[in-house]
């Protein structure tokens, strides 16, 4: 089955930009091994891309990491333009993703829910037996 062009450009991109930040970028500001491309979604016409990028740490990190991230836009389409071949290179919009945020919230409070039952005394054995026709 063939893959839809602009699910492999989504694919392309994101690798390209994962591999940028961590490769060229890491180490100018701040450890961008906290920081990962979650998805790109291009638009029809090649000429707009919404990034969504996870970070992890507290929400100062992530104000850091955005408005670094929008100051580098143009630098980053730059690379981008002269690793991937597209007729248009996409300007970059970036979006916080905060789904595995939520994720790691549920297992929080997964765990949490598991040691509170480790706490509490185990339930009474059930009398109830099977009884016979």
């Amino acid at each position: 089955m063939k893959v839809p062009r602009l699910v492999r450009v989504n694919e392309l991109l994101k690798r390209e930009l994962a591999t940028l930040l961590y490769r060229e970028m890491a180490g100018e500001a701040f450890d961008f091994a906290a920081v990962t491309i979650t998805d790109v979604e291009v638009s029809p016409d090649l000429r707009h891309a919404r990034v969504w990028v996870s970070v992890r740490g507290d929400e100062t990190t992530a104000q850091r990491v955005f408005a670094y991230l929008a100051e580098h836009r143009v630098r980053l389409q730059s690379l981008c333009h002269h690793r991937v071949r597209l007729k248009y290179t996409p300007v970059f919009q970036f979006e916080r993703d905060r789904a595995i945020e939520r994720g790691d919230r549920v297992l929080e409070i997964l765990s949490k829910l598991e040691q509170s039952d480790t706490r509490l005394p185990p339930a009474p054995p059930s009398n109830s037996e099977p009884t016979a026709p």
